[in-house]
């Protein structure tokens, strides 16, 4: 499989590594390594084997890039029907570690890594650090979380692989980050834009100005997250803040990221990673620059080869700015989170656009799911500024229920509270409470 020596270049300097090589070099080095992620799961993984020959196709008849949309498409029920480990291309012994999803439903999805899977990783996460502006011998605090979960670790190889040092806090226990963050001095931070927010609400009521702590940058992710949550982070730490995106199906994070200079959607490092756009509903790809559901192939993976996995993330791909590989357009919504609501679909994210607009909200809010008799019903709860009188919540809880109605179409009840969710580790944005009732 893939040498990691093609992949250590990064933004700064001259532009010849190859996230500038031309889109003809990209896709024959995609083509190539297509091929042989295909033979390599054909081969090795029975699930593979069993769903090319049931729709027809083998690996010889992939001859080009297009050739794609004939392979069959790989979901998170694939791998938990081969759980744990029916997934896996390699033998027991040539495993180095195995990750676990963080999905809260189901079956946990367990993926596997060789030794050379971990350094392509480390190797694509430095590249991500420093396109987002992290610099060899900086400090780097990581608060994503540990364990089976892919963030913590994923985030940390990166950091040592760059050149700089990583202050490992996992997640959670505000206090010891702030304490860690004062005497530590990162001069990065990383983690979920929803925790992030949380500290920056956490030092104000401590009586300090975030603007005054050493971090410089942060890279956030893990969840989808709008633009309003940007500037509160910018402007509330006085940092560059960038988008991160990855999943454990894929690889971790470090599948794409967002350049500090341009901060205009994630770079998705295509040497090792091959992204479709596809109907959700047809399954058949879209026209080119039409948003559609994220399908990702890794090229390079040894332990767990993937074919076409469906992320569920809407977004659409953009031609290459600050790189020549092509961008993905920020992912603020997932089909599978769609809401209906008397035949109208709406996301979490069209929310959240509407609450970051309004100053006395806080984006932290959860969509809650409940019958009314026959009919589904939805209750908006976001967590409002501190120190805003009776009236003052009034009105606003007023307008925003008036503004979902006028710009989304869909009449919710809307409550506002001091406090929503824990503020750590991702953001679980809708409670169905329907089969409960």
């Amino acid at each position: 499989m893939a040498s990691t020596a093609d992949i250590t270049s990064t933004h700064h300097g001259p532009q010849t590594g190859i996230e500038y090589a031309s889109r003809d070099e990209i896709t024959a080095l995609q083509t190539a390594r297509a091929k042989n992620t295909l033979r390599h799961a054909y081969f090795n993984v029975p699930h593979y084997k069993k769903a090319f020959d049931e729709k027809g196709v083998h690996p010889d008849d992939f001859k080009e890039l297009a050739d794609f949309a004939k392979f069959p498409l790989t979901d998170k029920s694939d791998l938990r029907e081969n759980y744990p480990f029916g997934m896996f291309a390699v033998q027991k012994h040539q495993l180095v570690r195995v990750h676990a999803s963080s999905g809260t439903t189901g079956l946990p999805t367990v993926v596997g890594y060789t030794r050379n899977d971990i350094e392509v990783w480390a190797d694509l996460m430095a590249r991500s650090l420093r396109a987002g502006g992290v610099r060899p011998g900086d400090r780097v605090q990581v608060t994503f979380g540990y364990g089976l979960f892919t963030g913590g670790l994923g985030a940390h190889y990166g950091v040592e692989k760059l050149g700089a040092t990583a202050i490992p806090t996992s997640g959670g226990q505000t206090e010891r980050q702030l304490q860690i963050m004062k005497d530590f001095q990162p001069d990065a931070i990383m983690g979920t834009p929803s925790y992030m927010l949380n500290v920056l609400d956490r030092l104000r009521a401590d009586g300090q100005d975030p603007r005054e702590s050493s971090i410089r940058v942060g890279i956030f992710g893990s969840e989808p997250w709008s633009e309003g949550m940007r500037r509160d982070l910018q402007d509330g730490f006085g940092i560059d803040a960038t988008d991160i995106y990855g999943l454990s199906e894929v690889m971790g994070p470090g599948v794409a990221q967002e350049s500090i200079e341009t901060k205009d959607g994630l770079t998705v490092w295509e040497d090792h990673f091959y992204p479709e756009i596809i109907d959700p509903e047809t399954l058949e790809p879209v026209a080119e620059g039409e948003v559609g559901e994220l399908v990702i192939t890794p090229l390079t993976k040894e332990a767990f080869p993937v074919v076409r996995y469906r992320t569920h993330d809407l977004t659409r791909l953009l031609p290459g700015t600050a790189f020549s590989m092509r961008r993905l357009e920020r992912i603020s919504a997932r089909d599978d989170d769609m809401i209906i609501l008397r035949g109208v679909n709406c996301f979490p994210s069209q929310f959240e656009e509407l609450i970051t607009q309004d100053s006395n909200l806080r984006p932290r809010y959860q969509c809650v799911l409940s019958k009314r008799g026959r009919m589904d019903h939805l209750t908006l709860v976001v967590e409002h500024a501190p120190d805003r009188t009776a009236d003052e919540l009034a009105e606003t809880q007023r307008h925003l229920r008036k503004q979902i109605k006028d710009r989304i179409g869909v009449t919710v009840d809307v409550e506002l509270q001091a406090e929503v969710g824990t503020g750590e580790g991702k953001a679980k944005r809708i409670v169905d409470n329907r089969a409960k009732e």
